[in-house]
């Protein structure tokens, strides 16, 4: 257990900004099934309206580097063409 006041606070400060970082991954999944679901059953245009949200949602997690940059870009650049693929 901490001692110090400091060390106190950034206790607090890094259980905050996990719980922050796990509802909004949480989020980009559920968003991500959403998408995979739509390409699935064939839908392009459910698929082209869901992808710019789930692409920004990444593009957030990557600012607030909840997310590495590098894993944000394969992601997106994957469901891209995912979609892209769809007929």
């Amino acid at each position: 257990m901490a001692n110090h006041k400091s060390a106190k606070k950034r206790i607090k400060q890094n259980e905050k900004k996990r719980q922050t970082n796990q509802w909004k991954t949480s989020r980009v999944r559920t968003e991500i099934k959403k998408l995979r679901g739509f390409m699935e059953a064939g839908s392009k245009t459910d698929a082209l309206k869901q992808y710019p949200i789930v692409q920004k949602l990444i593009a957030k997690l990557a600012k607030s580097s909840a997310l590495k940059k590098t894993t944000a870009a394969r992601k997106t650049s994957r469901l891209a063409a995912q979609v892209a693929k769809i007929q």
